[in-house]
């Protein structure tokens, strides 16, 4: 483990080095690497998403609900499971897409403890020239990879998913 890992000027111009670290400067921290780039693009898809008054968890829900397979009720369990999302938080979340319109929760056919959840015509719409934006702010953020998208998909699937 290097001890001279991130080294910093100082406002008094003096040399930092504290922090010890496997990674010789913070560029080669895989890490800090992802959050840096992981908060410029959610600075993109929330400029994408302005127009239509989603936060990207609201727009990540509805999408996920929209796209999923609707022939069989889909519970706020299923929506979770298929985004990735807190239970808990997804139920929040949901309160307010109902709230605003764009989702109708109703009781579930056959388990009481459960709603059925479907998107309003307005959710549907909503979403779809929301997500329009998305891919094209995704499009112009993740073309700086050019012919490394492919690859770079799979590497992120990987990560997602490692039991792939």
């Amino acid at each position: 483990m290097a001890t001279k890992s991130f080294v910093d000027l100082s406002e008094n111009g003096t040399v930092t080095s504290d922090l010890r670290s496997a990674h010789p400067d913070p560029a080669g921290s895989p890490g800090l690497l992802l959050w840096h780039v992981s908060n410029a693009w959610q600075r993109a898809v929330r400029e994408a998403l302005g127009p239509s008054g989603l936060t990207h968890v609201q727009f990540v829900l509805l999408a996920s609900l929209t796209w999923m397979d609707r022939s069989v009720p889909v519970t706020q369990r299923d929506l979770a499971n298929q985004a990735k999302t807190d239970v808990m938080m997804t139920s929040q979340v949901l309160r307010a897409l109902e709230g605003k319109g764009l989702v109708i929760r109703s009781p579930h056919p056959s388990d009481n403890r459960a709603f059925a959840l479907n998107p309003t015509e307005e959710g549907i719409g909503l979403v779809n020239r929301a997500n329009r934006n998305v891919e094209e702010a995704d499009r112009i953020f993740f073309s700086a990879l050019g012919e490394f998208q492919t690859d770079f998909i799979q590497h992120l699937q990987q990560l997602a998913d490692p039991q792939r």
